[in-house]
């Protein structure tokens, strides 16, 4: 059974597994060995302070009780920025994501958002798979973005009306 719901404060572990599951098995190996350790390891604190927050929403998409994906985004105007989508590669196939973003984008439009945008590494054709069959559409736009290491990685954009 899925459930999706707004994270709390004692969710701050949970997402910090899922985003470092979900980001090693994505994109450590975009960068040398020791960075993407590194990288993966600071995944897993980072949300303690985050899910206090009360300027973005954070929802958490749990399977069976487990904690496998979670979206974080933020408002602007009528418009918002997911800035965060990861789903734990245990929860790849299982539905958590699609229903996930299904609530994300039902929760946004409750609160007035009627677009929403995101950029996704353009190397990275699962999380483009996704985002396509999820309603979004490139929009053409392109920039890099530098995780630390000084290298930048080429990403897209997409976009969607809610």
């Amino acid at each position: 059974m899925i459930e999706v719901r707004q994270a709390g404060p004692a969710d701050g572990e949970t997402i910090g597994v899922v985003h470092a599951a979900s980001w090693q098995a994505a994109y450590a190996p975009f960068f040398d060995q020791e960075f993407a350790a590194a990288e993966v390891a600071a995944r897993l604190n980072r949300w303690h302070q985050r899910v206090t927050d009360p300027a973005g929403l954070i929802l958490l998409a749990e399977f069976d009780g487990r904690g496998l994906a979670f979206s974080w985004s933020l408002p602007s105007g009528r418009r918002a920025e997911i800035y965060s989508f990861y789903a734990h590669p245990d929860g790849w196939g299982t539905g958590v994501a699609p229903a996930l973003m299904a609530e994300t984008l039902r929760r946004l439009e409750a609160d007035g958002i009627n677009q929403v945008h995101l950029w996704t590494l353009r190397d990275t054709p699962q999380s483009r798979r996704f985002y396509a069959k999820s309603g979004f559409i490139e929009t053409g736009a392109a920039t890099t973005r530098d995780f630390g290491d000084g290298q930048p990685l080429p990403q897209v954009e997409y976009q969607r009306l809610i």
